[in-house]
Parts: C-alpha cells; structure tokens; sequence
C-alpha cells in the first residue's frame, strides 16, 4: 500500500476558512445511525428488566433461582468486556465501519440462542454474545462518531451514543409491559438487520483511509460528510499531520504512562467509568420492574418502569444541548449529588417498610419519584459524560491503550454490581443496599469536587497541559485536530 505524502504548512494549519462551511446535516444523521449500535446495547442492558424469573418460567417453561438470575443479568458485561478486547485488536485492521457491521453477526446469534433457549445456561451463553456486541459498540461507535464529527459540534454528537442506548431500554420497558419474553428478544435480535442496512449506506472515517494511506478515499469520505462544495484539503492536512507527529513520537508506551499527564488522565478516566457504575445506574436498569415490585408502589410496576424510561430519555435529550454549554464538570457534580439523594431516600423508604414494618402507603410515590430522579440526572451527567472524557483527557500516545482499559474497567464494574445487588438485597436487604450507592455517591462528589477538571471550550492539547500542570498557550490555534491530538486516537488502540 502506498501512502500519499501530504505537504502542511503552519499557515495552514492556523487557517480556517475551509472549515466555515461545511454541511451538518449530514454529520447528524451518520452520527445518528452509527449510534443505533447504542440502540442495541441498550436492549442488551434492559432485557432482565421485564424479563424476571416468573417470564421466564411463563415463557421457557423451566424455573430459575435468584442466584440464576443474577449470573443471567451478569453474563452479558463478562461479554461487554470480551467485546472490549476484540475491538481493541480489529479496529484498525478492518475499520470502525467494518467492525461495526461484523459485530453484529454474534449479536444476532445471541438473541436468537436466548429465543430458543432449552435452559438457563443456553440463556447466559446468549447474553454473553449479545455482551460481546454491545463492549464493542461502546467503544467503536464512540470512536466512528468523533471521527466524523466537527469540533464545534464533537461534543453534542457524543451524546448521541447514550441517547440511543435510553431509547433501547425504553424500548424494551415499553414491550417489556405487552409482550412475551419470546418477542421482546425476537424485536431485540430484528434490530441489528436494520442497523446493518443503514450502516451500509455510510462511508468509512476519513481518520481511517488517512491512517492506511488512501487519500483519495479520505477526500471522498470528507466530501460526503462536509458536502461536496467543501474544501477539505486543509482538514486532512491537520488529520496527516497528527498521524505523522504520533509516528515519529518514540517514546515507550510504559514510560509515556508514567507522565505527569497521563496517569492524572487514568485516575479522572477510571475513576469517573467506577463511580458511574458504583452510583446504582444498572442495578436500576436491569432490576426496575423488580424494584417496582418489592416497593409495593401505588403505581404499576410495569408502567412505573416505562415512566422511568421516558424520563430516562428526555433528560438524555436535554443533555446533547446543555453539554457543551454548561460544561462537563458542573453536570457531573449536580449528578452525583442528586442520585446520592435519590439512592438515600430510596433506602430509607424500603428501610421503613421492611426493617421498622412501618406502613408506608402514604409514601407509595417515594419509589417512582427517586428512582425518576435518580434517572433524569444521571442521564444528564455520569450517563454520558465519563464517555465523553475518556476522548478528551488521555494523551495521544496512551489513548488508545487507556480508553481499552477504562471500558474495561467500566464493564468490570457492571458484572460486579449486577452479580452482587440481588445477593446484598438478599443478605442486607434492598434498603441499605442502596444506602452502599448512596456511600459511593458521597465519595464520588469529592472526587468531582477536587479531582476532574473542566474541559470545555479547551482543545485536547489544552486538556493535556492543564492536567500536566503546565499553563495553556492562548496563542495556540484551535484547530478540530491539533496536531497529534485527534480525538479517540485511533491508530494506538491497543491492549
């Protein structure tokens, strides 16, 4: 393969002219697509929501235990992190747009092993592969979408990706509430075929053929995105010129680690993907109709459930217009404190009602109304922030490694809390289980408070000297790729 040498000069590299006109529209709706991978993780995410032991005995005919149910709702992270590895060693040997379309082959077979399951062990080896495709979705989606995506608007279609997995689990509470098991995961494995066909119709990153040296195909992806009357010369310039720096950089990778920079990046990045874990978001998802249940609420347990993903949703939503307005760190502090809140009054409600045996139907809006709580301002702040983070605060030369690990890292975290809310809630109670999210919640607004950084309106090399403790230059050019900083560095994906 023969690479196209692309001369750049620092004029260029401070010009912007090209860039004041490209199209949008088309950058919203590649990123909108691209994101139905969101879409499908979060199907994977919901399913044991309405899918509790007495659905499955309804449906397969054979019983589960609550320990069965646990191992079924943790099979599918233990996949999520497979799914990690895989896409750290194929995204740049095929490309996010082929990975994503052979991802769902696995993703398919699952749903369809989990329809037909004989057993509840055929059942975890379904949601283990369904697992698969959503950690590899939650990293190469993430990625195609910042590579497409102009600066100005990077941050509002980094949201896309979270509000396309609350669409997916408000899909699933929604059908969850009016159909079988059996459908629920037949309309869950329908769904890849149709992101299949629409990603069919999108090109590859133009940070991709640069990478692989096919400039001509990178002109052609650009002019699809930006439209055709735009002059993308001076952008893939800047693109070339990243790679080319991040080439001739030499430093080790273990030593590039040991900077002042990065491992202040890998305590903010793995520690926002712990506390979001930590806080109780999935024992939420994957439990909400059960929760509903043992609160003995006024309300439904089923349509309590739709409510709490409608709002799930709409506060999503919200959080694509705010983000690069309000900034990331004040939406992470108001989140954590909030949900430590809702966490703490949740507790007490179950607290009175099974540990004092008060009588709490006087209360019965107290679950619907924490639980919402909690939801709406997670999805505002440690929804989809740390995801957006994890592109911003890691230096070039570890990006790819780092980004690999916190996913890791954050799938880890899902196993855990999924496996180990039904035994706490079993050993503890459901009270002072949530009363533990409500400990994590205490740390983590600490933590927000004096340890991760703001990050808007700053471009990633700003980012870089702010967490290396140098002074920003203010001098320097903002440019959508400074040199050797192009987000989600792509070519260093590596385990």
């Amino acid at each position: 393969m023969v690479s196209e040498k692309v001369n750049i000069s620092q004029q260029v590299l401070v010009s912007q002219s090209s860039l004041s006109s490209a199209r949008r529209s088309t950058q919203y709706l590649a990123a909108l697509i691209a994101t139905i991978g969101g879409f499908i993780a979060g199907t994977c995410l919901a399913w044991t929501s309405p899918v509790d032991a007495a659905a499955i005995l309804k449906t397969y005919g054979f019983s589960v235990s609550e320990n069965e149910m646990a191992w079924i709702g943790s099979f599918m992270p233990l996949g999520a992190m497979v799914g990690s590895i895989l896409t750290a060693a194929l995204v740049d040997r095929i490309g996010r747009k082929n990975l994503i379309l052979a991802i769902i082959i696995p993703c398919v077979i699952g749903w369809a092993v989990i329809a037909f399951a004989p057993s509840t062990i055929v059942i975890c080896a379904g949601r283990f592969l369904t697992g698969i495709a959503a950690g590899c979705y939650c990293i190469v989606v993430p990625l195609y979408t910042s590579e497409i995506a102009e600066k100005d608007i990077r941050g509002t279609l980094g949201t896309y990706f979270q509000l396309q997995i609350t669409f997916g689990i408000l899909a699933v509470y929604i059908l969850g509430s009016f159909v079988s098991a059996f459908w629920l995961t037949v309309f869950c494995g329908i769904v890849p075929f149709v992101f299949a066909a629409f990603m069919l119709l999108l090109p590859e990153t133009p940070y991709y053929h640069i990478l692989n040296g096919k400039f001509s195909q990178a002109q052609n992806s650009l002019a699809w995105f930006r439209g055709h009357h735009y002059d993308g010369k001076t952008e893939l310039e800047i693109i070339q010129k990243s790679i080319d720096d991040d080439a001739a950089d030499k430093t080790p990778l273990l030593h590039a680690f040991g900077s002042t920079a990065a491992k202040r990046g890998l305590v903010i990045g793995l520690g926002v993907m712990f506390l979001q874990q930590f806080s109780g978001c999935n024992a939420v998802i994957f439990y909400t109709k059960t929760i509903f249940s043992a609160a003995g609420a006024t309300l439904n347990a089923d349509m309590s459930t739709v409510i709490i993903g409608i709002a799930q949703s709409i506060s999503t939503y919200i959080s694509t217009l705010v983000v690069d307005r309000l900034g990331r760190k004040i939406l992470l502090l108001v989140s954590i404190v909030v949900m430590g809140l809702s966490t703490f009054t949740l507790g007490l409600y179950f607290y009175l009602k099974d540990n004092v045996k008060t009588d709490v139907s006087g209360i019965g809006w107290l679950p619907l109304v924490s639980m919402s709580s909690f939801i709406i301002i997670f999805s505002l702040g440690f929804g989809p922030i740390p995801w957006m983070l994890m592109a911003e605060i890691f230096p070039s030369k570890i990006k790819g490694p780092a980004c690999s690990l916190a996913t890791l890292v954050n799938w880890l975290c899902v196993f855990l809390v999924t496996k180990l809310f039904p035994l706490l809630n079993s050993t503890v109670g459901i009270g002072p289980t949530f009363w533990c999210f409500t400990i994590c919640c205490t740390f983590g607004t600490a933590f927000v408070l004096f340890l991760v950084p703001e990050t808007k309106g700053k471009t990633l090399l700003e980012v870089q000297e702010m967490l290396s403790g140098d002074s920003p230059h203010p001098s320097r050019p903002t440019n959508q790729y400074a040199p050797g900083s192009a987000p989600f560095e792509a070519s260093k994906v590596r385990i």
